[in-house]
């Protein structure tokens, strides 16, 4: 017996991506889930740039970086954006950078009842 198979996609998405000094992702992924988004992706990464040359104020900048990834429904994606950005502290120089984009469609699994309520909001 073979089982049908379908594909979900999803339009109304944004990945939001945030990069900061590794040690600080823990925190700035707790704050992207309590503002609504459902799980983040962290991957590790160097960086170089005029901040990790001459440090802040004399003092060596660290080069390993935390990259953050998170997909979020546009609707809640501003939300989000700001809730990590102040969690990163990303107002103070040499903290890391955030930057968000549309996404054309996204595919993963998505239990029955959740497509429900999107399909009744659609």
């Amino acid at each position: 017996m073979s089982q049908t198979r379908e594909l979900t996609v999803l339009t109304d998405v944004a990945l939001i991506t945030c990069i900061v000094q590794r040690g600080n992702a823990d925190v700035i992924v707790k704050a992207a889930q309590e503002a609504g988004a459902q799980g983040a992706t962290i991957h590790f990464g160097r960086g170089m740039g005029v901040r990790e040359r001459l440090g802040v104020l004399g003092v060596a900048v660290n080069v390993e970086k935390e990259i953050i990834s998170i997909v979020v429904s546009l609707e809640q994606a501003d939300r989000v954006f700001k809730r990590m950005y102040l969690a990163g502290n990303l107002d103070t120089p040499g903290m890391g950078i955030m930057f968000m984009k549309r996404l054309e469609k996204v595919a993963t699994y998505i239990p029955h009842d959740i497509l429900k309520k999107l399909e009744k909001r659609g």
